[in-house]
């Protein structure tokens, strides 16, 4: 065997180094799971060395996916495919408050699945049957023992967190506070998770995320929004003192309480607190409202010392529904009350009655309740109906031709059709010029995916590939919104760093966790929706975005897990590709 030979290379490949500098032409050789060169001249192989010709292709990082809820998904697919086919080899868990590192798991089914619209019967029955863990290190050493797909990095979440110390029911309660040696466990346990490696932690503010199961909590709030501000800053001094993340959901309804978080971010007398919160976006219900929140953060972090962070997409922010099974109609009283109901009959007879019809035409067409969502039936299309007359046209347009309310007409076809009705609007992001603005701010950082989550109404998996796409697209127009070296950064480097991961850069002794991208394949069918079934989810089948000429290879620790646009059998199968990534300086790492 020749020295040195590798048994990797890609060849002939513009090289980007996930840290913003220019691409250059060169090979990169992979020897076991590292970067062993980049190199102009031809690199030293054997017969056995495998060889993947990237002429006319770029090379990069991983991309990395900083908000997903694949909590669940991991255990049962831990291929975690649906991501790592579009290039993402590192994913974080524990977004939002939710975890299921801690906590009996009929409480973690609970909280987790009506929330984030997962099948609530698998979920707890795979906690039932698999959850040997009840501790944050327990936690971290299961995900290290599944045969993981790409890399996982972890949030503590405070609505476990609560829950397990005070209890369930206490934490959902809003006449009980914990007491001071609840506040001093939970401070115990974030210290504990630090030193394991966790992110940081994340909260919740929003109270339209609700408990699901079947006991008599369900439809409160989550426990973390119960918490005061004072039992957060209990535990962000914990975050403040080692440099770690809080990560948190502000009531995007009022929008109001975004200061608290920018408050907390400060860093005038004392260290900065990395703050990262969902989400900057132009939507339909505010419009401006993101140029707006773009001056705060940037006047916190330049003149008070923030270090403030909004998550973004770089892409039209649509919306799929089965009935009114939709997050969005948890935002207001009369909505919420038809999601409490799990039984198809009961909740149609709901929707038939007088008096709530006229409580939820009344809500939905406020002009002074605070809203995230448009509410407007002329931004819809119905897409599947067993009345296929409908199909095609929005509410809006059957009520006219029906000459009647258009929230009769909706509430009359859910009834009596549930969720065989399907239909599509776009919440956010379908203003061009606005959705550059937003990619391009610098106090953003790219992702907010929700992969794993809304798995009938979303599908942002493909993030990265379509910023790509319209970076590239943007500059063959002769109006560039930044460079590809810069939005690769944005995918990568950037994120990398802020949070503390090691990943996201292409050098030379690093993890080899690099994408292969075609970007003749970053065209319009990546914009293209369909449905595909998940793996080991019961045959259930979520909405999914691909393009498989896009991404010509990915690899995770020097393995190859998508060839030519494929997944690799052996992904999620096999050990060795990726690993449990604990936040850089933890004494874990």
């Amino acid at each position: 065997m020749n020295e040195g030979a590798m048994d990797l290379i890609i060849e002939n490949g513009w090289v980007f180094d996930g840290l913003g500098g220019p691409p250059r032409a060169c090979h990169v050789g992979i020897q076991g799971s590292t970067v062993a060169a980049l190199s102009e001249a031809p690199l030293p192989r054997t017969p056995a060395t495998r060889v993947i010709d990237a002429r006319g292709h770029w090379v990069m990082p991983g991309f990395i996916d900083l908000h997903t809820h694949y909590d669940a998904e991991v255990e049962l697919a831990p291929s975690l495919s649906e991501s790592v086919r579009h290039g993402v080899t590192t994913v974080v868990l524990g977004s939002c408050s939710l975890s299921l590192a801690m906590g009996p798991p009929e409480d973690l089914a609970d909280m987790f699945c009506r929330v984030e619209a997962i099948p609530y019967a698998t979920v707890r029955s795979l906690l039932e049957e698999r959850k040997n863990w009840d501790t944050l290190g327990g936690y971290l050493e299961h995900l290290d023992s599944l045969p993981l797909g790409p890399n996982v990095a972890s949030f503590v979440g405070h609505s476990a967190l609560r829950a397990y110390v005070m209890g369930l029911h206490r934490s959902l309660d809003r006449s009980e506070r914990p007491s001071q040696e609840e506040l001093a466990r939970m401070e115990a346990l974030v210290s504990e998770g630090l030193d394991l490696g966790y992110l940081g932690l994340s909260i919740q503010t929003l109270k339209w995320d609700k408990m699901g199961g079947t006991r008599d909590i369900r439809s409160r709030p989550l426990p973390s929004t119960y918490a005061h501000w004072s039992e957060y800053r209990r535990l962000t001094r914990l975050l403040r003192e080692r440099g770690r993340v809080f990560q948190g959901v502000p009531n995007i309804s009022t929008k109001v309480n975004v200061l608290l978080f920018l408050l907390e971010s400060v860093g005038l007398f004392r260290k900065p607190l990395k703050t990262t919160v969902i989400s900057m976006m132009d939507p339909r219900a505010s419009r401006g409202v993101h140029r707006l929140i773009g001056v705060l953060s940037r006047t916190f972090n330049r003149l008070l010392g923030a270090d403030f962070r909004w998550q973004a997409l770089p892409e039209i922010f649509d919306l799929w529904a089965d009935g009114i099974d939709l997050v969005v109609f948890e935002e207001f009283g009369a909505g919420a009350a038809a999601l409490h109901l799990q039984d198809a009959a009961s909740r149609s007879e709901l929707l038939k009655d007088p008096v709530y019809r006229e409580r939820f035409r009344r809500q939905w067409t406020s002009r002074w309740l605070p809203k995230a969502f448009h509410r407007d039936f002329n931004q819809s299309e119905i897409l599947q109906c067993p009345d296929a007359s409908l199909v095609g046209k929005s509410f809006a347009q059957v009520a006219k031709e029906q000459h009647r309310h258009v929230v009769d007409v909706f509430l009359d076809l859910v009834a009596t059709h549930g969720d065989a009705l399907r239909w599509f609007t776009v919440m956010a992001n379908d203003r061009p010029d606005e959705l550059d603005f937003i990619c391009q701010h610098p106090d953003v950082l790219m992702g907010f995916s929700d992969a794993g989550a809304h798995l009938r109404n979303m599908a942002h998996y493909n993030f990265p590939l379509r910023l790509l796409r319209r970076v590239r697209e943007a500059e063959r127009r002769g109006h560039p919104i930044m460079s590809t070296e810069r939005a690769v950064h944005r995918l990568t480097g950037e994120i990398a760093q802020w949070m503390g991961l090691d990943a996201g850069v292409l050098a030379q002794g690093k993890r080899a966790d690099v994408v292969v991208v075609n970007p003749e394949g970053l065209d319009e069918k990546l914009e293209v929706a369909t449905e595909a079934p998940m793996e080991n989810f019961d045959g259930f089948v979520r909405l999914v975005r691909r393009n498989d000429a896009a991404v010509k290879a990915v690899l995770i620790s020097g393995r190859e897990a998508v060839h030519e646009g494929s997944v690799t059998p052996s992904l999620g199968r096999e050990r060795g590709f990726g690993k449990v990534l604990r936040a850089y300086g933890s004494p874990s790492q």
